[in-house]
């Protein structure tokens, strides 16, 4: 009950009253005959009413006051200042609204606790899922061979090289796990400033072989003569071109192209993006796509090995340094993943 409505109670009940004594005293004074006085009756009245309603208003705030006062010295609210008579009218007002306030922030938080709930439950099974699935696969080419069913040497190499490519599969998942989990926890990053162009060109040295396999051709946008000078974590950033090149090669289509541009996005940043024409990505799958395990294409995505947390290390690296990722992509024609990132100034 907010004040305003206090005082209009504390009104409604003296008229309730005063109009009561009104008609007993008409009553009284028809069947005595004495009342030939108005001025002195309506005074009374007067007196009556006024009498009544701060009687009430007065009864109702004592109430409020000490139920409120119980509320304050429960210390729910940070800051908040001790309860006072005096300043009562002013105090009410703040509470409700710190109140109306607690109410929606507890609200948030069972909301975030409810998504974190349904976040884990969900990762929990992926995480299950990924690992049940090369651990099996390894196991079952391993007891194979163990059950000493196969006398071919040809087999038994092409059993063990399938059961080492399953438990490759299981470190790649757990090391990123592990990768994820340390960014998660606040792992330190190595600020430093460093030439883009180079970081970018020793990732082509790293998979360039991979690229051969689908010759795939690995190359900038324009010839960039001068070195670009960017501040960040040169080993994790790294990894960001690593992850996003890789999935471009991943997807992309036989004798295609991977191409990666740098260009000015503010005064103070660059936005690095990786461009393909491969198979593309729908534009309702775009939104999930950053999340641990999830995959636009299952079947096809475990054939091309990994560990399903490559994009979700992308987005923690970085976000860890306060940047932005995008992506563009339509179906059959290509993705577009960008980054930014500091300039040296």
């Amino acid at each position: 009950m907010k004040l305003a409505e206090l005082h209009k109670q504390a009104i409604k009940a003296a008229l309730l009253i005063i109009v009561v004594l009104i008609a007993l005293s008409s009553i009284t004074y028809y069947f005595i005959g004495f009342a030939n006085n108005i001025f002195i009756i309506s005074l009374l009245i007067l007196l009556f009413f006024l009498a009544i309603y701060f009687i009430f208003k007065i009864s109702v705030k004592q109430f409020f006051y000490k139920q409120l006062k119980k509320v304050y010295e429960a210390s729910l609210f940070e800051d908040e200042p001790m309860l006072k008579k005096d300043t009562f009218d002013a105090d009410f007002e703040s509470l409700l609204e710190r109140i109306k306030k607690f109410a929606e922030k507890k609200h948030q938080e069972i909301e975030k606790l409810h998504n974190r709930d349904d976040f884990r439950r969900h990762f929990l099974g992926d995480v299950s899922h990924e690992l049940k699935t090369p651990l099996f696969t390894a196991q079952g080419y391993l007891l194979t061979l163990l059950e000493g069913s196969i006398d071919s040497k040809k087999i038994q190499k092409k059993y063990l090289e399938r059961a080492n490519k399953s438990i490759e599969r299981l470190n790649f998942i757990v090391k990123d796990l592990d990768m994820i989990s340390k960014l998660e926890s606040g792992m330190k990053l190595n600020y430093e400033s460093f030439n883009i162009i180079k970081t970018i060109n020793d990732v082509f040295e790293i998979l360039g072989f991979k690229a051969e396999k689908k010759n795939i051709s690995l190359n900038f946008d324009q010839a960039y003569e001068f070195p670009i000078l960017v501040y960040g974590d040169n080993e994790r950033i790294e990894q960001v071109l690593i992850n996003l090149i890789s999935n471009s090669l991943n997807y992309g289509k036989i004798n295609g192209f991977t191409t990666v541009s740098i260009h000015s996005y503010s005064t103070n940043q660059f936005i690095i993006k990786v461009s393909d024409n491969g198979l593309g990505i729908d534009k309702k799958e775009i939104p999930r796509l950053f999340e641990r395990f999830y995959r636009v294409d299952k079947s096809r995505s475990r054939e091309q090995g990994g560990s399903g947390l490559g994009l979700a290390i992308v987005k923690h690296i970085v976000e860890a340094h306060d940047q932005k990722v995008f992506v563009e992509s339509e179906s059959g024609k290509g993705s577009d993943f960008s980054f930014t990132l500091n300039k040296v100034l």
